[in-house]
């Protein structure tokens, strides 16, 4: 769902004080208490599961992706929606000629498969969901066609079929010359041990944490705000020469086809997390009584440091906000995490060995940051 940037607020905050994504863009205190009120009324319909002789896997409640029996097989489906990052694509456009449609479409399908394999399943079938205000929008055959490529490159680098979509159009609802960009996949396990809940959790395991390639697709509206407020919007320089929003258009890794090879060379994974909303707080998404100890962080893009030190905000906001370079925790016992790592290599993406769970209260300690998430902290799983 796109989300505006009140611009009188932004006048009124002193640029003495940081700039937060609460301000700008998504507010978890509002929107969490909500989501929990969904998840309740979701789990209240799944008698009508059990009328067709299926049945939910409750554990799988308040997961990225939702997982049912059908006979001896299991399923999974998720919607998702890529949020804000379109509207910097059409900004950049006026400065470069691009259209970075084809980085558009390629996050949204990223983004949904990336919460679908954290689980455990494989990709089968997309849906697209395309709203815009009228049909003027899908005129521009340069941007549309940027657009379906980088929609179907996705699904292919997914291994997965895009089965077809929606396109409404949402006169009054939609902002003129926007497109809001959504969609959803289903998915199968294909063996029960491929199955990726948190009651496999140790205390003991690994947390290795799946470097990202940048900013992806969270804390866009952020990110923006930023932009408003440079003399050069998008085309500032970051310190490595390249441009703000280039910088922001990188991107998100597809983490489908490394989660694939780690279950099919027998890796025990017990866990995995998306890290999108939240940040770093997702890291302790299971439903469980464990800490999740953090020794080692990666090193983030330099456009993190870029948003931090225009933000002003201090660690404890950017990695409760962004990704801060790690796109994906997996879970593993310590037998596993050299395998895990060359496999890794394989797909040209680096695994730090980050840390470890041990038991005790439910929080994330960042001890290189200084930083701990509580519980609390984390509204909604």
């Amino acid at each position: 769902m796109l989300v505006k940037i009140n611009m009188q607020v932004l006048k009124k905050i002193n640029q003495k004080k940081p700039i937060t994504y609460s301000q700008v863009g998504d507010n978890y205190d509002t929107k969490d208490p909500i989501k929990r009120l969904a998840q309740i009324a979701a789990r209240k319909t799944c008698k009508n599961l059990i009328q067709h002789g299926f049945t939910e896997i409750s554990d799988t409640r308040g997961e990225s992706a939702f997982v049912w029996r059908q006979g001896r097989t299991l399923m999974a489906a998720v919607v998702e929606g890529l949020g804000t990052k379109n509207l910097i694509a059409d900004s950049m456009r006026s400065i470069t000629g691009k259209t970075y449609y084809d980085v558009i479409a390629h996050d949204a399908v990223a983004t949904i498969i990336n919460d679908l394999v954290s689980v455990g399943a494989k990709p089968l079938v997309i849906h697209a969901y395309w709203a815009v205000e009228n049909n003027d929008w899908l005129k521009d055959e340069t941007r549309m066609q940027d657009f379906i490529n980088g929609w179907r490159q996705a699904c292919d680098l997914a291994g997965a079929t895009w089965g077809g979509g929606e396109t409404p159009t949402l006169k009054g609802i939609i902002n003129k010359n926007t497109i809001d960009v959504a969609g959803s996949a289903v998915g199968i396990v294909s063996s029960k041990k491929n199955f990726v809940t948190d009651k496999k959790l140790k205390h003991g395991d690994r947390i290795l944490l799946c470097k990202s390639n940048g900013v992806d697709t969270n804390g866009i509206s952020l990110a923006r705000a930023i932009a408003k407020k440079l003399k050069q919007g998008y085309a500032t320089r970051l310190p490595n020469g390249q441009m703000y929003g280039e910088a922001l258009l990188t991107r998100t890794n597809i983490y489908a086809k490394l989660i694939r090879d780690l279950l099919d060379a027998g890796i025990d994974i017990h866990y995995i997390s998306n890290i999108t909303g939240h940040g770093w707080r997702k890291i302790m998404r299971a439903n469980r009584e464990f800490s999740y100890i953090i020794d080692e962080v990666p090193k983030p893009q330099p456009v993190f440091q870029f948003i931090q030190e225009q933000s002003r905000n201090d660690d404890r906001e950017m990695y409760g906000t962004f990704n801060m370079g790690a796109g994906f925790a997996v879970y593993v016992p310590q037998t596993d995490v050299e395998k895990a790592q060359q496999i890794g290599r394989k797909h040209s993406l680096s695994i730090l060995n980050a840390g470890f769970i041990k038991e005790g209260s439910r929080r994330v300690v960042i001890k290189p940051k200084n930083i701990i998430f509580e519980e609390k902290s984390l509204g909604v799983r």
